[in-house]
């Protein structure tokens, strides 16, 4: 999609907006027409409210600023405590809970683990503010293989969370490892470390410090994958712009809307968020995006006006 469209193609075409010529840019120009394909003009498209917020607004970056500040300062005071045990990690036990224990950071050896932090890729580290583009001018849509060809292609138009370049660099002068732990198919390995390079994180290699969907048997499932990190390196921190990104357990398909909110404060796991579990606002897309009015709004927070306080009653 163009703001504008040279018209030097041979065929019909239309301009919607009277008396606008060849590429002229203006306020008033709608869309031109050409061979009965309409291209929107993006300076009268209003974007999407989610990613209004999370591509474009100063809060956004704020929040996320914010919260790299705190996971590295969290993380490096932690790795001069030498923990005994990594960060809990949500794996899910037998009855489907979340462990209270975590893995040691002693192997088995005797040896000190070397410290650790995981991390989601998208939205966590790095912005897709390509493929967010392309959804916002067809209407909010998601194309699998219209994602795919992105996640091959999509590296110069990524740019990184803001804070995440800063906090990364504090993090590993600081001689804690940095790893990725994303949902992204492992087939688009080379696309995914090409972007987090692009967006100025640094050169990770698939299997060492950047680990994907399918990785292991537990397919689009992070917690197979954190355990396995875990072997190895004491691990600090998890950070994350989605539920799924701290614990598999939240974003299990039969949970409920409020169960999962509930969840995510309960006692034990409430202690965790800023003490060793680091969340990224996301308004744009997640596991969040979901439930209707009845699922949202638990019978006893649904309030109703009076009558009387409607608009022209109780004068």
């Amino acid at each position: 999609m163009h703001a504008c469209v040279c018209l030097t193609r041979i065929g019909a075409v239309a301009m919607v907006a009277t008396g606008l010529i060849g590429c002229a840019q203006t306020t008033e120009q709608t869309a031109i027409i050409t061979d009965d394909v309409a291209v929107i003009n993006e300076a009268d498209q209003p974007a999407p409210e989610g990613k209004r917020w999370q591509y474009g607004s100063g809060e956004a970056a704020g929040a996320t600023i914010q919260a790299w500040r705190a996971l590295a300062d969290y993380a490096l005071a932690r790795a001069a405590e030498a923990p005994e045990e990594s960060v809990i990690m949500g794996l899910p036990d037998d009855a489907g809970g979340i462990t209270t224990g975590s893995v040691p950071c002693t192997a088995a050896d005797g040896r000190r683990k070397p410290p650790a932090i995981i991390a989601d890729a998208d939205d966590t580290a790095i912005q897709n503010q390509g493929f967010a583009y392309w959804q916002a001018m067809n209407n909010g849509a998601y194309d699998a293989n219209v994602w795919a060809d992105y996640m091959a292609t999509g590296a110069p138009q990524v740019t990184p969370v803001p804070g995440a370049v800063t906090g990364i660099k504090r993090l590993r002068e600081g001689g804690i490892t940095v790893i990725f732990n994303s949902n992204r198919d492992n087939i688009y390995a080379s696309g995914t470390i090409a972007m987090i390079e692009a967006a100025g994180l640094g050169t990770v290699e698939h299997g060492r410090d950047l680990f994907l969907r399918d990785d292991d048997d537990m397919g689009n499932r992070k917690d197979g994958r954190r355990a396995h990190v875990a072997e190895k390196y004491c691990v600090l921190a998890l950070a994350g712009d989605n539920m799924g990104d701290f614990a598999d357990i939240f974003n299990f398909s039969a949970l409920p809307v409020l169960e999962r909110r509930k969840l995510a404060a309960r006692g034990d796991l409430a202690q965790l968020w800023g003490n060793g579990w680091f969340m990224m606002a996301n308004a744009s897309y997640g596991a969040w995006n979901k439930g209707t009015v009845h699922d949202v709004f638990a019978p006893e927070t649904r309030w109703q006006p009076s009558p009387s306080s409607h608009t022209g009653q109780g004068e």
